[in-house]
């Protein structure tokens, strides 16, 4: 099962374009899909085409830690669940869950984010509607998501 309650933030399928010669989606579009579901984040917090244009103020992801824990196959039905880690005032630590129609965890994306002030190119505080939206997404809580905070290593 999914490590995460939350409604999914967002919904596709996987496109032939995205089955590799491996007969399932390759490891690239599932970075397409989390990418997607950045995209669904930023408007549900106010950054759509508008709000960016408004606040003059984008995200963008400053890293990513992506884990595959099985296939996703040609039209398969997918969807992306959001656990809000932590945040400050221009960062988010983010969770994405991604998800088949059984509930079956297909990858994670462990992601941390940084707000943006357009003219400047540089980081700066979320605008105060897209704060107030942040503080309404999905959290962790006290005890965190298994599939967040890993690293990578070979166990000896």
């Amino acid at each position: 099962m999914s490590e995460t309650t939350t409604e999914p933030l967002f919904k596709t399928r996987v496109q032939d374009a995205w089955v590799d010669y491996n007969g399932h989606m390759n490891d690239a579009e599932y970075a397409r899909v989390f990418s997607l579901a950045v995209e669904a984040l930023m408007d549900r917090v106010g950054l759509d085409e508008a709000g960016r244009a408004e606040h003059g103020y984008t995200i963008y992801t400053l890293e990513t830690h992506l884990c595959y824990r099985q296939e996703a196959h040609r039209g398969e039905a997918l969807a992306v669940a959001l656990t809000l880690l932590d945040s400050d005032a221009k960062r988010l630590h983010l969770l994405f869950t991604l998800t088949n129609v059984d509930g079956d965890t297909l990858a994670t994306s462990e992601q941390m984010l940084m707000g943006i002030d357009v003219a400047s190119g540089r980081p700066a505080p979320f605008p105060e509607p897209v704060a107030a939206s942040v503080e309404m997404l999905p959290k962790a809580g006290d005890e965190w998501p298994k599939a967040a905070g890993r690293r990578i290593g070979i166990r000896r």
